[in-house]
């Protein structure tokens, strides 16, 4: 591992770049929606070449990192010829350019080099400041979210309230929030990485009753942050980062869901208040939460698209369970049912019908000057949501990953522990450094947004370490064999979950081709 140079990766690198960089080009002149399947090759590949930027600086960091590098650039080669083998007069790629990356490829890629990296663990390289907020939350993820994630799954039962209190405590909800509202955010590129490192270990305890549950605060705390008058950002904001108040986002709807523009609910004046009508459905937490963040029509006009939106904060009171009614004195009515699902169980998702719910006039988030600003407001919450997925993502695979390995040491097959097999020791290797990959992406695209940017890499990062989790958790439950399969392993759970992360706060599809793939169009143009 020791002749891994820096050097010999960044070349690889930028070759892996140009070969993006022709896709982009390919498509330029083309509308990404007509060419949709080079275009969601060409995003898929554009956020592995991301991943690899990240992983070359981490590789500076001694031999074991950079062999790792080398590795996951290597397989993200393997990745590339799969997608433009055939295709390489649509790409705009050449056989020259291909040849270039072979070699590296054959090293790297190679069995017998990746089986040689199972037993090594590089660090993450995290500052002390960072270790010290990654050791809080893996204690509590240890001691307070694995002995009940099993039976949340399995009951598909409610978060238990002290968890939320107990994580209160640990100041998770005010992560994001500025100090002047109680939180803990200072204004640094220390806020975005110390939420990615504490949704990573929340996840590894839990998907449902850890990571997923600080990110809905997360999201409405960035729309208040981006368009919340001064008297919203005031009651509400001290009122999340203690968890007084929990919140659920309704934006999605059981005909619209990424095409947020297309929603029909609707929100009408009438005299000092607006009267909502409409369904949402996948809201994520709704029972349980105190208030909405409601996307919702203002402008009647179909052409007026995102421009009609509005983002509406809609109290209601707290629900238990998996359905609930509300009604209000002038006939307003609220009623909510839970969605059955295959993972992800214990936030509950909710479909929520609303018939003529009355709001305040200032329940519209920004006022007057918000009415038709609901699209911008809630993109502002996404775009962290989606590097939160992109931790929540590796915090499952890490759980996984971790599972795997201590299975494959203790089970024995033909004689010996099947972690001293080749295949399983390239499968275990394989998850190590695409786990390294997503973190390390994570953490820059955090750098990236603390300082105004990175809404295109954080879109990279959650489409590349969410299929990721999907293969890494699925091969974990495969080193498991039958017993993978059974529930009393966690591993069942962590594969069922890990399906779902490709699917929320953006589903693949949309972010590769409605934000990665148009974005590399606009760059090559």
């Amino acid at each position: 591992m020791s002749d891994t140079t820096t050097d010999e990766i960044a070349a690889a690198v930028s070759v892996l770049q140009d070969a993006v960089d022709r896709g982009g080009t390919a498509l330029t002149g083309r509308i990404p929606d007509e060419h949709q399947g080079l275009a969601y090759d060409v995003a898929h590949m554009a956020a592995r070449a991301e991943a690899s930027r990240a992983m070359l600086a981490y590789a500076e960091h001694g031999p074991a990192e950079a062999a790792q590098a080398a590795a996951f650039v290597a397989d993200s080669f393997v990745e590339l010829a799969s997608r433009v083998f055939g295709r390489e007069a649509s790409w705009g790629v050449d056989e020259q350019l291909m040849r270039r990356a072979q070699p590296f490829a054959a090293k790297y890629a190679a069995p017998e080099f990746v089986a040689g990296l199972a037993d090594s663990t590089p660090p993450s390289h995290l500052d002390d400041d960072f270790m010290m907020v990654r050791d809080t939350f893996r204690r509590f993820a240890e001691d307070r979210l694995a002995p009940v994630a099993e039976h949340i799954h399995r009951d598909d039962a409610d978060i238990p309230e002290e968890i939320i209190a107990q994580l209160a405590e640990t100041g998770a909800f005010g992560l994001s929030i500025p100090e002047e509202y109680g939180g803990f955010a200072t204004g640094g590129e220390q806020d975005y990485i110390g939420m990615v490192v504490a949704t990573e270990e929340l996840s590894r305890g839990s998907l449902a009753a850890g990571g997923s549950l600080i990110t809905r605060p997360e999201i409405f705390a960035r729309g208040l942050l981006a368009g919340g008058t001064a008297e919203q950002r005031a009651y509400w904001l001290p009122r999340l980062s203690t968890a007084e108040k929990m919140s659920a986002i309704a934006v999605t709807e059981p005909d619209f869901g990424s095409d947020v523009a297309g929603i029909r609910t609707t929100a009408r004046r009438h005299a000092d208040s607006w009267v909502i009508n409409g369904v949402k459905t996948w809201c994520t937490f709704a029972g349980r939460a105190d208030v909405l963040m409601l996307l919702a029509r203002t402008d009647t006009d179909p052409a007026s698209g995102h421009r009609g939106l509005s983002v509406f904060i809609v109290d209601k009171p707290r629900a238990e369970g998996h359905s609930f009614s509300y009604n209000q004195p002038d006939g307003g009515t609220m009623q909510g049912r839970a969605i059955d699902t295959l993972g992800y169980r214990g936030m509950h998702s909710f479909e929520i019908v609303f018939d003529s719910w009355v709001v305040p006039a200032d329940a519209v988030l920004g006022g007057e000057a918000g009415i038709g600003r609901g699209f911008y407001h809630q993109m502002a919450g996404f775009e962290n949501g989606r590097l939160q997925t992109a931790a929540r993502a590796v915090g499952v695979m890490q759980a996984a990953y971790e599972a795997a390995r201590t299975y494959a040491a203790d089970r024995t097959v033909f004689g010996q522990p099947i972690g001293s097999y080749q295949l399983t020791q390239v499968k275990l290797a394989r998850m190590a450094f695409l786990i390294q990959a997503a973190r390390q992406g994570s953490y820059a695209a955090a750098r990236l947004m603390a300082n105004g940017g990175g809404a295109v890499e954080s879109a990279m990062m959650k489409a590349f370490a969410c299929r990721a989790a999907e293969w890494v958790t699925r091969e974990a439950m495969q080193i498991h064999g039958g017993m993978g399969y059974a529930e009393e392993f966690a591993v069942s759970r962590l594969f069922v979950d890990a399906r779902v992360l490709s699917i929320f706060e953006g589903a693949d599809e949309i972010l590769c081709l409605k934000v990665i793939a148009r974005h590399l169009t606009r760059a090559a143009g």
